[in-house]
């Protein structure tokens, strides 16, 4: 992995689908932003990967890339083990890092540019065909970095041997000269294996960007995905957001996670507890509850699980990552139709609210994609008593499961919220309760409805509140207090405000200069005419937290709505959060959905939303 950093579905996958961005290339141009783009959609569809950091330093270690080569042919390595094994998983893709600065920059492929070790056994093309007839892609991880050329005592670049190549002095182990030797490698390998599915690259070198690189694989391999580690480089597909810890709870990794939907995103962590990225020589555990709680927490915020399991020479993995894969597939098995074909819910697709319940619970909602009625609630930490009570985001609730033992579950539906009770068979890991509705009910049109704001940056109005498009949002231009104005165009019940704030940003307070950049302290007044507004109905603050947030309002019927954003959770520390608003959108809500145990529309209007 890298060192450092730098620099909604149904109707709504068909709109984010036909925004392709075109690149008409006549030499190096800039690049452009590929928030979506169609290649993306088998990654989209995807819920996890299994990262492969293999190569020469992979324990015990050899200097010699015939030696390794030998060993690892010998061990009886087999590329159908590794998908296999991913398979157990429930991973649909797999990244092999091998071109690894800190493994030697061993290329497991042959190669007729010398540099740095190159196999003559193909285990690239091993593994892309053992993928695809399992209908899983390969990604190869390629690196930026030459500043271990010479870890461990032993130069691992060939300077002189690529000098020969190229005709002219390069030196390796600069910036510029790596850049040089990685470029051809990238070329030579898009020739050679149609079959991959794209580059996963960690970090930047600017070599490539001077000479046109990522230009070049988007007019070779225009059907390939770009992946880059730690930063949002325009042009890529992907930002992969390396492990990180200090949540609460531990599995919640998107707290972490600063690139907003639809971004593609990725969350890369370690299945071991302890130790390298590679196989260092240790069989070290790996927690169970932690792992498949980051698995099921990505998956209910729509990030992909980028899992790493430290291969052995043979391409084995020790016997504790094993017996875990053993166990995922088993566990896995039960719940995946609560997983797999599903976004996460309570952001731009829809779906229950996600995060802290009641009672010390906490977990992640999910929401098919073939059925927006479908839903799923996953427990991931258990309340203390029997009862679950969640956010319900204006659904109706139609009825409630067990999901793993189809058992019929009571439940009452009122003020907003739907209330689960008497929960006997909480799972120690994932509770899955499958949550029927009819619809979203109760939700003031947005089309009815108009915006304005007491401030906004350009390109960024308030009408982008109610749009329904995730690309776009309002931006309060860093200014607080700011407001936005809602016009219903005539008076109307209001009971409550439903408010997306853009995931760009961690929502707890990482460092000094990385913090939450949502809503703290508001206040919300209506009005009759637009101009008196009397005292607040409501004020308080929102919890920094990621997925929809809701304000309640006592009912009134009004024509106006304001909603003003005193102070926002970043320090003046965080100078690019601090002060800084974005919304994605905001629903009003006419009526609560549901009263008591079988739920009616109490003549609210009824809305079936794309999500």
């Amino acid at each position: 992995m890298g060192r450092r950093s730098r620099r909604r579905l149904g109707a709504w996958t068909a709109a984010v689908l036909a925004a392709v961005v075109t690149l008409t290339l006549t030499g190096p141009t800039p690049a452009l932003a590929e928030v979506t783009n169609p290649r993306q959609q088998w990654l989209r569809q995807s819920q996890a990967g299994l990262f492969l950091h293999w190569g020469m330093r992979t324990s015990p270690g050899y200097t010699s890339c015939s030696a390794w080569e030998k060993a690892v042919t010998d061990g009886g390595w087999d590329a159908d083990y590794w998908v296999a094994e991913a398979k157990k998983l429930h991973a649909s893709y797999l990244v092999l890092a091998s071109f690894h600065s800190r493994l030697g920059y061993a290329r497991a492929w042959p190669s007729a540019i010398p540099g740095s070790c190159s196999t003559k056994r193909d285990f690239l093309g091993e593994l892309i065909d053992a993928a695809s007839a399992q209908g899983l892609k390969v990604m190869l991880y390629m690196t930026d970095d030459p500043q271990w050329h010479a870890e461990g005592g032993h130069e691992w670049l060939d300077s002189a041997g690529y000098s020969a190549y190229k005709g002219h002095d390069v030196d390796l182990s600069t910036r510029d000269g790596f850049g040089e030797y990685s470029y051809d490698n990238f070329v030579e390998v898009m020739r050679k294996y149609p079959g991959l599915s794209g580059f996963w690259i960690d970090n930047d070198n600017d070599y490539w960007i001077d000479h046109g690189l990522y230009e070049k694989i988007r007019a070779d391999r225009p059907g390939w995905l770009l992946s880059n580690n730690n930063e949002d480089t325009p042009i890529m597909d992907t930002v992969s957001n390396e492990q990180k810890t200090g949540m609460t709870p531990a599995y919640d990794y998107p707290q972490a996670i600063w690139a907003p939907q639809p971004r593609l995103t990725e969350a890369c962590f370690k299945l071991p507890s302890s130790g390298a990225w590679w196989y260092s020589g240790t069989d070290s555990a790996v927690d169970q509850g932690l792992t498949l709680g980051r698995l099921i927490s990505d998956s209910g915020s729509s990030v992909k699980s980028l899992m790493a399991e430290t291969a052995q020479v043979n391409g084995r993995f020790p016997g504790k990552q094993e017996a875990f894969n053993n166990y995922a597939k088993t566990y896995l098995d039960k719940i995946w139709g609560s997983l797999g074909g599903t976004e996460g819910g309570g952001y731009s697709y829809g779906g229950l609210q996600p995060g802290a319940w009641n009672d010390g619970a906490h977990g992640v909602t999910t929401v098919s994609t073939a059925d927006p009625d479908r839903h799923f609630v996953h427990v991931l930490t258990r309340p203390s008593g029997s009862t679950l009570t969640v956010r319900d985001n204006g659904y109706k609730a139609t009825g409630v499961t067990d999901y793993r033992t189809g058992k019929k579950l009571d439940f009452r539906q009122s003020d907003g919220r739907i209330t689960i009770t008497g929960i006997t068979d909480w799972d120690p890991y994932d509770t899955v309760l499958a949550v029927r509705t009819d619809g979203r009910q109760g939700i003031v049109p947005p089309g009815s409805v108009t915006a304005s704001a007491s401030v906004s940056a350009s390109g960024h109005p308030a009408s982008a509140v109610l749009d329904g498009d995730p690309q776009t949002y309002w931006d309060n231009k860093t200014t607080l207090p700011a407001s936005v104005t809602l016009d219903l165009r005539s008076a109307k019940s209001i009971r409550y405000l439903a408010v997306n704030q853009r995931e760009w940003s961690v929502s707890y307070a990482r460092s000094d200069t990385e913090q939450s950049a949502r809503i703290r302290d508001y206040q919300v007044h209506v009005s009759d005419n637009g101009r008196d507004w009397g005292g607040p109905v409501a004020s308080g603050t929102l919890p920094s937290a990621r997925g929809a947030r809701f304000i309640d309002i006592p009912a009134t019927t009004k024509r106006y709505v304001r909603l003003t954003v005193n102070s926002t959770w970043a320090a003046a520390t965080d100078t690019k959060h601090y002060r800084k608003l974005l919304l994605d959108e905001v629903r009003i809500g006419s009526a609560y959905p549901g009263s008591g145990r079988t739920t009616t529309d109490g003549g609210a209007p009824r809305i079936r939303t794309a999500r």
